[in-house]
Parts: C-alpha cells; structure tokens; sequence
C-alpha cells in the first residue's frame, strides 16, 4: 500500500490511529468520518472552500527567500513558507474553516475547540463569527496566563474561554476537557480538533485540510528555484503544520522532510516535550501513537517555552512516517529555539511564533553542513505577537 491510501478505511496508519473512545462517541465519529468523505468528493462544498480560503484567509501565503539568514548561516538556501501571513497570524485557520463549513453542512449550531498557544482557539472563534456559530475554547490555565493577548482576541470574537485546572492545566488537559463536553452535547456539537491528533477521522480530515500549505509549496518552489527543496523543515507539537507541508511530499522523491519537537531545556532532563524523540507507542485522545510516559503507562508532564508544542502526543501519521522512515524528527530545546527566534527578527524583519522558531533553528543547524546550491523550505507556522510576553519575561523586560 502506498503512504499516500493512508489511512486505511478504519482509521489506521500502519500501527497507528484507529479510534480509542468511550461507546457514547462512537455514533458521531461514524456519522462525521461519513459526512466528511461525502463532502471531500462534492465539488460544491470544495469551491466554496477554496473560495474562503483566497478571499477570507489570503491565501496563497508566499514563499519568501531568506537571503540574509542564508548569507549569516552559509550554505543551503533557505525558503520561508508564509502562514504567518494568513488571516489570524497562523496555519491553525485553514483547518478551522474546513471544519466551520462542514459544521454547517451538518446543522451543528455550536462548536467547541481545545487550544494551546492560543491560535487554533482565535481561529475557531474567527470562523464561528464568521458563520453565527456559538464557540467555546478550552484552554489551560497556564495557557490562559502565558497566552494572553490571544485569550481576549478569543473573547473579542464572541467565544466563550473556559480556563482548565486539572492535570498540568495545558494542552492535554483542554483536550480531556474539550472531549467531556463533546460527549455531553454531541446532538448539536461539533468538535473542531486542532491538530492531526485524535480518533479517526480527525488525524485524516485535518491533515487534508491543511494539505493546501504543501500543495502550494511545490507549486511555488518550482516557479520561485526550477525545483523542490533538498529538505522541508516544520515544527511539531499535535502535527498539523508539519502535516499540511509533508503530505503532498511524501511521493516526491529527494525530499527530505524533517519534524522539530520541543526539546524544552534537554531531552536528556525529562523536562521536554519529544514524544517521537524519547518517547513510545501507547494511546491517548482516543488514538494510538507515540507518547511521552511512564513504565506504568501514566502521560508525563511536559515542558516547553512553546505552548502550542506542550503536547505529550503526537498526530499518528507522523508516528507511522517514523517508523517506516520517510520523516525524521529531532529535538530543539528552549535556548536554541528562542536564538532563532531573535535571530530572523534581526535578520529578515520578521517575528516568527515559538513554535516556527523550533524548526528555524533546525534550519540553523543543517544549512551550513549544505552547499549554497542546496535549499531548506521551513513551515513558518505562524507569527510571534502572541509570544512576545513569554520573550519579554525570559529576557527580564515589562512591556
């Protein structure tokens, strides 16, 4: 079987995926899993897609060659894939609004989402104002604090943010939540997930959803070079953004595609968040798949100066493109993370999200062992406003 079938009809990726959840689910998986494949085949529900996302969210986002950055590292090239630039400041609303429409389709008046660094909340909140639907956020209350600006843009958008306290009161623990209360209300409830994370067909739908950000970049590379990159780079919390770039790539043979996990200050410390770097299989959020826990199968905190890569799991896919080899994943910790992040401000006028950083100093690391007729295509996921306060306060500033 080809990577590009997967996943099969049941929701698996080799070993992966499938879907783990309690019976009372069961019903409205099936139902989405077949609202969502009769509508990917209707022509009509993918212009109006394509419609929103050109004149709503703006895209085609550029590519953008990074020639000082490349000058500063030597060696390969390095290309800058622009979802900072979409509507909302990040990939999160490519997603969003295939949901959003889908929601519609089926007649789900209300919708909820779980979120982290706060961009897939903002853009859910963005398309349920957009199509009068009632939204609410789950979020941790770390999250709340140290995302901020996003949690009132959430608020100024019309949707309801509920503050987490359970558990390590982040990402995993919005989603625990998220879950409940689809459960409770799944007659007029449509759950938006934000990553290719969860039970089938989730892992597939959000993955295609955002397949646009791939699609679009082999059509740009070969307008903006003659050719594809040696090399897409991207950053992986849950996995959409990586995704979105990496799947129509797979089939392209002489890609390398390669995922940045948060390393937070060291693997080696136990103080991270690399569930495919020091971590093993097991099943959370109704999935199996790569995890971050103890011999006893309990999830492990994580850390990360990112909150949208504080996430002990990660989407199947990219577990199943592990294993068999066609992505590699590596670890970036807090420091050379936030280097880069300083770094492209200072050298390309450009404030990338945390989250971007972490693949921009995997960037950093491999341009120079490259030749300067080599290129690097790096996802920049998603724009820094939201970060600013986390930066300011590592590096003792109020603002």
């Amino acid at each position: 079987m080809q990577m590009y079938d997967l996943p099969d009809e049941r929701g698996h990726f080799g070993p992966y995926g499938g879907v783990f959840v309690a019976e009372t689910l069961m019903h409205a998986l099936d139902e989405l899993n077949e609202h969502y494949l009769r509508h990917r085949s209707d022509p009509e529900f993918m212009a109006e897609l394509a419609w929103e996302l050109r004149h709503y969210v703006g895209r085609p986002s550029p590519i953008y060659h990074a020639r000082r950055w490349s000058e500063h590292f030597g060696g390969a090239q390095v290309y800058l894939k622009r979802e900072d630039l979409n509507h909302t400041g990040a990939h999160k609303i490519n997603n969003t609004m295939g949901q959003a429409l889908l929601a519609r389709r089926v007649g789900k008046p209300r919708v909820i989402a779980e979120t982290g660094a706060g961009q897939h909340g903002v853009a859910t909140a963005t398309v349920a104002a957009r199509y009068g639907l009632k939204c609410t956020v789950y979020m941790g209350s770390e999250d709340v604090k140290r995302q901020s600006p996003n949690v009132y843009r959430m608020k100024l958008l019309g949707a309801e943010v509920v503050p987490v306290e359970s558990g390590s009161k982040t990402l995993k623990d919005a989603l625990n939540e998220a879950m409940r209360d689809w459960v409770t209300n799944v007659a007029d409830t449509f759950y938006i997930i934000g990553s290719v994370a969860g039970p089938h067909p989730y892992p597939m739908m959000v993955r295609d959803f955002n397949a646009v950000v791939g699609r679009e970049c082999i059509e740009q590379m070969q307008e903006l070079a003659g050719r594809q990159p040696d090399a897409c780079i991207a950053c992986v919390g849950g996995g959409s953004n990586a995704m979105g770039m990496f799947h129509p790539y797979i089939d392209v043979p002489g890609v390398r595609l390669v995922g940045v996990e948060a390393g937070g200050d060291g693997v080696a410390t136990g103080r991270h968040a690399a569930p495919l770097s020091a971590g093993r299989p097991g099943v959370l959020h109704g999935t199996r798949t790569y995890l971050m826990q103890d011999e006893d199968g309990q999830i492990l905190d994580t850390h990360s100066v990112s909150a949208g890569l504080d996430y002990p799991g990660v989407g199947p896919e990219h577990s199943w493109l592990k294993d068999s080899g066609r992505a590699e994943y590596v670890a970036i910790d807090d420091a050379d993370a936030l280097r880069a992040f300083h770094d492209l401000c200072h050298l390309e006028g450009i404030i990338p999200a945390l989250e971007s950083a972490h693949a921009l100093a995997q960037a950093a690391r491999m341009a120079p062992t490259m030749r300067p007729d080599q290129i690097l295509l790096v996802n920049l996921s998603g724009r820094g406003d939201k970060d600013l306060n986390t930066v300011a306060r590592l590096a003792g500033i109020t603002i």
